[in-house]
């Protein structure tokens, strides 16, 4: 594949990108606990799903989000008790976006935060989901696998003879 064609291929992948909205990517439930909720509770529901995050609400509206990473940071190897709340501990008033927005928009809100999830709300700031940064990688796989599958190991390297023997 020339070089050309890859940087085509590659031009309509990053416009779809931009255009895309988060609905159509985001296929993960949201582990959700309310505020006060035991950060014993907590890690269970995220071991359970399997979840990197889990988003702390009143009622239904987001007031913070704690990931694995806090854990890590913030729990482990600290005079912690698993029956502390997990306010404490979470990230208070996190970045958020509507279903409505765009995977561009998901990725650089990713890129400038340093963040892996990001809490996904409806117009009155009611939990709708949360957005991985596997669900943007999954999608990307799943929607442009000729493009993802024939890109060189690096976007400007040209292979010097075809694949295969």
């Amino acid at each position: 594949m020339s070089l050309s064609v890859t940087q085509s291929k590659t031009a309509t992948a990053s416009r779809n990108l931009k255009q895309e909205k988060i609905r159509v990517v985001s296929r993960h439930e949201a582990i959700t606990v309310g505020s006060g909720e035991t950060l014993r509770k907590t890690i269970l529901l995220m071991q359970e799903a399997e979840g990197d995050c889990a988003l702390i609400c009143n009622d239904r509206r987001l007031v913070g989000i704690i990931t694995e990473r806090d854990i890590l940071n913030k729990v482990l190897g600290h005079n912690v008790t698993l029956d502390d709340p997990v306010d404490r501990f979470m990230t208070t008033n996190p970045g958020t976006l509507t279903a409505d927005g765009t995977v561009q928009e998901a990725l650089e809100m990713m890129e400038r935060g340093g963040y892996r999830n990001i809490p996904l709300v409806d117009g009155e700031g009611c939990v709708a989901g949360v957005l991985r940064s596997q669900d943007i990688l999954e999608y990307v796989a799943e929607a442009f696998p000729e493009e993802v599958l024939n890109l060189p190991p690096r976007p400007h390297q040209v292979m010097e003879e075809p694949e295969g023997g």
